[in-house]
């Protein structure tokens, strides 16, 4: 059935693959929802179900008041994670997070790790920097003082959403409302002095990404315990196109963990 929900809005899974032997759970980034994640479907084979979080004040939580600070979107994000991974126990899975969303990602299994559910087996993270920097400058993009014109034009570029409804000025106005809600967010993470995860962590950069730290490696090194690959990959913050929508290739083989280092 798709646009299946599990429990409420907040788990989506567009095509439910109950045969499938792993998960994979995807965390929104900074003004997105679960739309960019969707197309991923087709190419992660039937062995994989894939499960999307919505956060409040989007899509099927519109309804919502958006989260005002990161520590309410975080404790609502390890509810929905537990909740997607609890629905299948006997299959593992992976969480994955885009930029904010990979913050987001490496707070949520720790958090999953203190209330004591069940952790995912890979802690998947892209164009993200180290969370124990806190939110630098660098960090900024975009700005919450960008101009809605600014605003706009980001959102053009990534494809965030159709020209169509950047065109519309009521649909303009709700996107850069989001846009807005989140970066206050993601402006608002103060990391916990010393926090680790135990879990295997994989970091995916775009080589001309300018967010993203030239020491990226060494820095998730002390977030890390339990093993790092950082895999560097064509393009911007977003990759290109082409490979942005084929990111589960450059994280789906199986034998990653063995090559962790």
């Amino acid at each position: 059935m798709t646009g299946q929900l599990l429990h409420d809005t907040t788990v989506v899974r567009p095509a439910p693959r109950p045969a499938a032997t792993r998960s994979l759970v995807c965390l929104g980034f900074c003004g997105g929802g679960t739309g960019s994640y969707r197309a991923w479907q087709p190419s992660l084979g039937e062995a994989t179900d894939l499960a999307l979080i919505c956060y409040p004040g989007r899509e099927g939580r519109f309804a919502e008041e958006f989260a005002p600070d990161w520590d309410t979107l975080a404790e609502d994000t390890t509810d929905a994670v537990a909740r997607a991974a609890a629905a299948a126990p006997e299959r593992p899975y992976r969480l994955f997070g885009h930029s904010m969303g990979g913050w987001m990602a490496f707070d949520v299994t720790v958090r999953l790790a203190e209330r004591g559910a069940p952790l995912p087996e890979r802690l998947i993270v892209s164009s993200c920097n180290a969370p124990d920097r806190g939110v630098t400058e660098r960090d900024r993009f975009p700005r919450l003082d960008d101009t809605e014109g600014r605003l706009v034009d980001w959102m053009r570029t990534i494809g965030l959403l159709p020209g169509y409804a950047l065109d519309d000025p009521d649909l303009r106005e709700m996107a850069i409302e989001l846009m807005r809600a989140d970066i206050t967010v993601r402006d608002s993470y103060r990391p916990r002095p010393g926090v680790t995860t135990s879990v295997p962590v994989h970091v995916l950069y775009g080589e001309d990404d300018e967010v993203v730290e030239p020491a990226v490696a060494e820095q998730w090194a002390r977030c890390a315990t339990g093993g790092l690959r950082v895999d560097a990959l064509p393009g911007g913050h977003f990759y290109t196109p082409s490979v942005w929508e084929a990111l589960p290739d450059h994280f789906a083989d199986a034998d990653l963990q063995e090559r962790l280092r």
